[in-house]
């Protein structure tokens, strides 16, 4: 609870110091309960550390600006050490009895292994996931009362978790953006 009071103590800061820099009334805001604001969902620190003027106005506006707010995300990931070109995640092939859940899902989405000892510990990869340079993570997503699934993190899919920590989110957000790169590709 303490840390809890203490981030949110900090977050009411930025958002008053962010409200006071632009001369914004900080009662005419308007954002979600725990304080995320704006197209990308920020909260004020992420907002004053990462937001940039992307379509280049002068002003930063994450409310109604689509290029700023996707820019500001994009700086959000490169922070993060997203690196371009690199997959978020490969499938995995777990054979039961022979792969040593428990080691591979104690760092939880952390990459953690070289592909060598990922595979090592029992879990298959196919293609190019064998040629993978990073570390990798183990990634469990439990389908309710469907057996889980379950895909190799990269450091990618890892940058995509520090903007919102839940893997679920990181899978859809990866699983959305394929289907908007498939439609803009279906176009002529």
């Amino acid at each position: 609870a303490a840390e809890r009071q203490a981030f949110f103590r900090s977050e009411l800061e930025q958002f008053l110091l962010l409200t006071s820099r632009s001369a914004t009334d900080p009662l005419a805001i308007r954002g979600s309960y725990a304080g995320a604001m704006g197209l990308p969902q920020f909260m004020p620190s992420s907002w004053a550390r990462h937001a940039v003027d992307f379509d280049g106005d002068g002003r930063i506006d994450l409310f109604g600006s689509p290029s700023d707010a996707i820019g500001s995300v994009a700086n959000y990931f490169k922070a993060f050490q997203w690196r371009s070109g690199m997959p978020t995640h490969y499938p995995v092939t777990l054979v039961p009895g022979q792969t040593d859940m428990d080691a591979l899902l104690a760092p939880d989405i952390l990459p953690t292994f070289s592909v060598h000892s990922f595979t090592a510990k029992g879990a298959v990869l196919h293609g190019e996931a064998l040629q993978h340079t990073g570390p990798l993570a183990l990634i469990e997503l439990r389908n309710g009362n469907e057996s889980p699934s379950y895909v190799a993190g990269t450091e990618n899919f890892y940058a995509i978790t520090r903007y919102n920590w839940s893997s679920y989110y990181a899978m859809a957000v990866i699983e959305l953006a394929d289907a908007v790169a498939r439609e803009v590709q279906s176009r002529p």
